[in-house]
């Protein structure tokens, strides 16, 4: 599925809306859908985040920022949410906290930069999210990974629809 974000606003409104949609229990999945994100620096990776985080309860109590020198920030939300940068990772392998964190019930694991980590240890169940250029600025592809993350994604539809037309906020 390909959205169009042609601006900062709309990659903020899909955020909030892929969070209102994961608030309301679309990703009750077990083990959780993860939200992979690749893209390149400046792409709006953590503008995404902070959508989402922002529509989840709890969020008055989240400060989003990119986890680039804590490689992790957690969010008193609900669900919890485990950001991770893993821009900085040096080896191929995940950090410890990313392994403990996946599959944990109750918790939402976001990754960016997860193009640092071999593909063979993603989790099974991700929408991977991946920025690319077109012409009329920024698009963000997802795919599906597994049965629980294609139902969310089909669920998910009506509300992605906005953005696959290529309109704004």
């Amino acid at each position: 599925m390909l959205l169009h974000l042609p601006t900062p606003e709309d990659t903020l409104a899909l955020g909030a809306a892929l969070g209102a949609a994961l608030g309301r229990g679309l990703a009750k999945a077990s083990p959780p859908v993860a939200l992979l994100l690749q893209g390149p620096l400046g792409s709006g990776k953590t503008t995404l985040v902070r959508g989402l985080v922002s529509a989840l309860p709890g969020a008055e109590e989240a400060e989003v920022s990119s986890p680039s020198f804590n490689l992790v920030n957690l969010y008193p939300t609900r669900p919890q949410v485990a950001h991770f940068d893993l821009y900085r990772v040096e080896t191929a392998h995940p950090l410890e906290e990313f392994e403990e964190l996946l599959g944990q019930p109750g918790t939402l694991l976001v990754a960016e930069w997860i193009d640092r980590v071999e593909e063979k240890l993603w989790p099974d169940e991700a929408l991977h999210m991946e920025w690319v250029a077109v012409p009329s600025g920024r698009a963000l592809e997802i795919r599906a990974w597994g049965k629980a993350a294609s139902g969310l994604l089909t669920s998910l539809a009506p509300t992605l629809n906005h953005w696959q037309k290529g309109s704004t906020v």
